[in-house]
């Protein structure tokens, strides 16, 4: 009984605990390239991740969401915070631990040729995960590795062939075989079809989605475009210069947005029915230096709903209902 107690509780327990995540990035300058600056890329973000969901994390370009990406795999390094993986803080495994478990953590790239080495086959590319963690070497891995190709709907007869060879759709197919070598429990897919064209975006889509329910993964989602993350999304955080601005289910929150940022955001979805009419937002100035954020709700500077208390104050992340949280003055 208490064996099987403890499963449940670890079933219930979210796969990814991200706590107060922070990534500064320092600026040189001078004679003695001493750090006369930082970049405020990411600042204090908290959200969990459940097993076998699709979290998207949404916002404008440079917002920091492909930093929460690449931190959360520690591919960078944070600066502060915390990065729980089934209760095991990554940011304080040492290298051989962390080797270990990457195994169970893998990303699909922005851009599906930079990402795969122009001089490695098809093959090779695929393969080397297999190789790195002694899963298979040598002839034994071109079994697995034709499986893998079969699965994300290429020929198994590709092995021999280059990156140059494939259109950007095949050849994100390819870092999604990639990714999916070793079985990992969570992908981070960053921005995995904004460089293809839209009659290949639902293709990848709808393999990602497939692949999904057959391995049980779970997916951080990182995209810009809102109708990407509306098809994919179970839950959707929306970021703001290196914060959170609004958590909640997608349903939720594409039906009733509640900051200011987010809603100005959906009235720039284009709306299929000619004869619907939607109010358009348009967002004044630009985004703020994240050298340099500005104090309170990083948000006041472009916000039609200002208050005095948003310039002195920066708000915190309040739940406002059951699974929707929110960071604004106005709401609550």
């Amino acid at each position: 009984m208490a064996a099987a107690g403890s499963r449940d509780r670890e079933a219930a327990r979210p796969l990814v605990q991200v706590q107060g995540l922070r990534k500064h990035f320092p600026i040189y300058g001078g004679i003695m390239s001493q750090v006369v600056g930082r970049v405020h890329a990411v600042d204090g973000v908290t959200f969990d991740i459940h097993r076998g969901e699709t979290f998207g994390l949404v916002g404008e370009s440079g917002c920091g969401k492909t930093t929460v990406g690449r931190v959360l795999l520690r591919l960078l390094e944070p600066t502060a915070g915390s990065v729980l993986y089934e209760g095991r803080d990554l940011v304080k495994l040492k290298p051989e631990a962390l080797r270990t478990l990457r195994r169970e953590m893998q990303i699909v790239f922005q851009d599906p040729f930079a990402s795969l080495n122009p001089r490695m086959t098809v093959g090779e590319i695929v393969g080397e995960p297999l190789e790195i963690h002694d899963v298979a070497r040598g002839r034994a891995r071109l079994e697995p590795v034709q499986g893998l190709l079969r699965m994300v709907g290429l020929q198994p007869s590709d092995v021999n062939r280059y990156p140059h060879e494939f259109s950007g759709g095949q050849r994100q197919r390819i870092g999604i075989a990639r990714a999916l070598a070793l079985r990992p429990k969570l992908i981070v897919c960053d921005e995995p079809v904004s460089a293809l064209d839209v009659s290949i975006q639902s293709q990848i889509l709808n393999l990602l989605n497939d692949l999904q329910e057959r391995f049980e993964l779970t997916y951080l989602f990182i995209a810009h475009g809102l109708h990407v993350i509306r098809h994919v999304s179970d839950r959707v955080a929306v970021m703001y210069l290196g914060k959170l601005v609004e958590l909640a289910p997608a349903d939720d929150l594409f039906a009733a947005p509640l900051h200011p940022y987010t809603q100005a955001l959906m009235s720039a979805i284009p709306v299929p029915d000619p004869e619907a009419r939607r109010q358009r937002i348009v967002l004044e100035g630009d985004v703020p230096s994240p050298i340099n954020p500005p104090r309170g709700c990083r948000f006041h500077t472009r916000c039609r709903q200002c208050m005095p208390q948003c310039v002195a104050e920066e708000p915190l992340m309040v739940e406002v209902s059951n699974g929707r949280s929110v960071a604004c003055w106005g709401v609550g």
